[in-house]
């Protein structure tokens, strides 16, 4: 094929496939039907941690999130060779000019509440493209346009899964997991009270057997006992059992505070005769307050960390 006539064809694919992008950005996904149901601007200008990359439990019980966000870097992938087939151009440069060019489009569709201005799907478009730049750069190298073609195609994949290696293992450094159970008598009261209770052989409450193996929390009578513990402004979940064992008179309270704010208040006229248990979510937790009176037990307190995986 001629080189006029190589670039006309080049030329013709890159519109095409500039107004088909064009066409999902604005149009497609019910966009225009939902216009009038938007009545203000989103702009995201904080990325995640690092934008999320599917996984390999993803890709293989996918859901609709995992393919756009594959979906975010593949699309473009191709603007990085066709644009340098018709341009010469240095990488810095195309990315310059992509990256602004990505960030026009984001803020015309918000401002046409045809979409959304996320900086996140600047990420991922830009790296599909640079992944593209790279794929051309590998693969146009000879004058075989079949073999540029095959290479720059099989470049292009090697590419993306080195990148969705990379920021995959990346993404999964910066995302917390739930770490491991600490009873919370693990913890010194910062009181001064110790008494935690001895670890009884079981309770029976609301006929069920119940065999508490980290601490349990109880007092007799009218009395009322109070316990704070300092968690040092961790995110956590906090979890806890409660209940008035059978052979005591049904009354009695249990209060948990996180500084200062309750988040558990419950009193003997409000639950049922049966154990219960709470998991609390605290993004943000320092000084924790139990309060109990009455005949109220409570037992196996503790939580659960979120935690990076390089702590």
């Amino acid at each position: 094929m001629h080189l006029k006539q190589q670039r006309k064809t080049i030329y013709a694919i890159t519109i095409f496939y500039t107004l088909l992008i064009i066409y999902f950005w604005f149009f497609a996904f019910g966009r225009t039907d939902s216009v009038d149901q938007i009545s203000e601007y989103t702009f995201i200008f904080l990325p995640d941690a690092f934008f999320r990359v599917p996984g390999l439990s993803d890709i293989l019980h996918p859901t609709l999130m995992d393919f756009v966000d594959l979906g975010n870097i593949a699309a473009f992938i191709p603007f990085g060779i066709l644009i340098p087939l018709l341009y010469r151009t240095s990488f810095v440069r195309f990315m310059t000019l992509f990256i602004l060019s990505i960030l026009v489009v984001e803020t015309i569709q918000a401002l046409t509440f045809l979409g959304s201005f996320d900086i996140n799907d600047v990420i991922q478009n830009s790296l599909g493209a640079a992944i593209g730049f790279g794929a051309y750069k590998l693969g146009f190298r000879t004058k075989n346009n079949w073999r540029n073609i095959t290479v720059t195609g099989i470049s292009s994949a090697v590419l993306m899964l080195g990148v969705w290696g990379v920021f995959g293992m990346i993404d999964q450094m910066f995302t917390k997991e739930i770490g491991p159970f600490v009873a919370i008598n693990d913890l010194k009261d910062s009181t001064g009270n110790t008494i935690t209770g001895t670890k009884p052989s079981s309770l029976k409450i609301g006929g069920q057997d119940v065999e508490p193996q980290y601490n349990v929390y109880g007092i007799e009578g009218n009395k009322q006992e109070t316990y704070t513990y300092t968690l040092g402004n961790k995110e956590l979940y906090l979890s806890l059992n409660y209940g008035i064992p059978d052979q005591k008179d049904f009354q009695g309270s249990i209060k948990v505070t996180v500084d200062g704010q309750e988040f558990l208040s419950v009193s003997a006229e409000d639950q049922l005769h049966e154990p219960d248990m709470r998991i609390i979510y605290l993004p943000q937790a320092n000084e924790l307050t139990i309060i109990i009176e009455g005949n109220e037990t409570l037992w196996d307190v503790g939580f659960r960390e979120m935690v990076y995986t390089w702590n």
